[in-house]
């Protein structure tokens, strides 16, 4: 496992770290139970991964609490978060309640069996809740972090619905918060120009989620997102091959798969630090965090998708 300074919190970062919400949220979203998804957790920390990413709406917080057991707890690097809005899919406009928020850390702690967590996110911020967040819950962060129960302060965007980073862009330069969550892949490289340059200003630590989602899957899914995106006018057509337009990524001698280049392509882009990768099995998690761990795309390679999709921001790749 390579590590890394996690920005201005100092901390040394597994370059890869285990994502527990996503589509498989460590399995249980297919099924299976608290204990069977602790199994991964405790094979990413035999990895050597030392950053943990849950939330309070994921549901795999008691998956984390149980495969961290036995582990020595300084040396992991603990991260959950909590909408600011008033039900679990934050897309009422209702800003939570402080002692909700205070409620919601509160369960985090008991269900993951610590008594701190190194980083407590903002969850899904839209920009119309960053008033709430500034007024209100932030001064409540500060407080949690002065009794000892936060260590650092997160945000998370919205990037489904903010495919531009807007809340990044706006939250970045306040100082306030040293861990961004952003959302980052080939087909949408759009924070290369809008968040990376603000993170390294004000030496944000980064994570990069979406670097692998439906999209990016296979072969058949990036056509479709292409096509998308070449309706959408954002991809020029006489620059992809329609049936395979990331074919050449496999075909290259250097490249394993489009998902190994996938990720290759986050892990080293300047300004990024922890790319995340989530799953319910174990030879997938092994076969993500290779990936992760490989070298920089040939620079040839690098060229012709920034002249593919350097223009491209309205998907999430999702």
């Amino acid at each position: 496992m390579e590590y890394v300074r996690l920005g201005r919190t100092e901390a040394m970062v597994s370059v890869a770290g285990l994502g527990c919400g996503g589509h498989s949220r460590l399995g249980m979203a297919g099924g299976a139970s608290s204990e069977e998804a602790s199994r991964i957790v405790a094979k990413a920390l035999d990895l050597g991964v030392n950053f943990l990413d849950t939330a309070r709406s994921y549901g795999t917080e008691e998956a984390v609490g149980l495969g961290i057991r036995g582990h020595d707890r300084s040396k992991l690097f603990l991260s959950t978060k909590s909408w600011t809005g008033t039900d679990l899919s934050n897309r009422n406009p209702d800003p939570l309640p402080v002692a909700d928020f205070v409620a919601n850390l509160e369960t985090s702690l008991r269900t993951l069996g610590t008594d701190y967590v190194d980083l407590w996110h903002l969850h899904g911020v839209a920009p119309f809740q960053l008033e709430h967040v500034y007024n209100d819950l932030l001064p409540e962060m500060h407080r949690q972090r002065d009794l000892g129960k936060i260590r650092f302060i997160g945000i998370t965007e919205a990037f489904r619905e903010d495919l531009r980073h807007e809340t990044l862009q706006q939250a970045l330069p306040t100082g306030e918060f040293d861990v961004a969550m952003v959302g980052f892949n080939m087909i949408n490289p759009g924070a290369r120009k809008t968040v990376f340059p603000l993170a390294i200003e004000h030496d944000v630590g980064t994570l990069i989620m979406f670097a692998v989602r439906r999209a990016l899957n296979s072969a058949e899914n990036a056509a479709e997102a292409v096509a998308q995106l070449i309706e959408l006018g954002e991809v020029d057509p006489a620059l992809v091959d329609p049936a395979d337009p990331l074919g050449f990524l496999a075909a290259h001698p250097q490249i394993k798969s489009q998902v190994e280049a996938a990720y290759r392509f986050c892990r080293y882009e300047p300004g990024a630090h922890v790319v995340l990768t989530g799953t319910g099995n174990e030879a997938h998690l092994e076969e993500n965090i290779a990936s992760i761990l490989a070298p920089p795309l040939p620079s040839e390679t690098s060229e012709r998708l920034a002249r593919i999709f350097g223009q491209a921001t309205s998907i999430s790749g999702e």
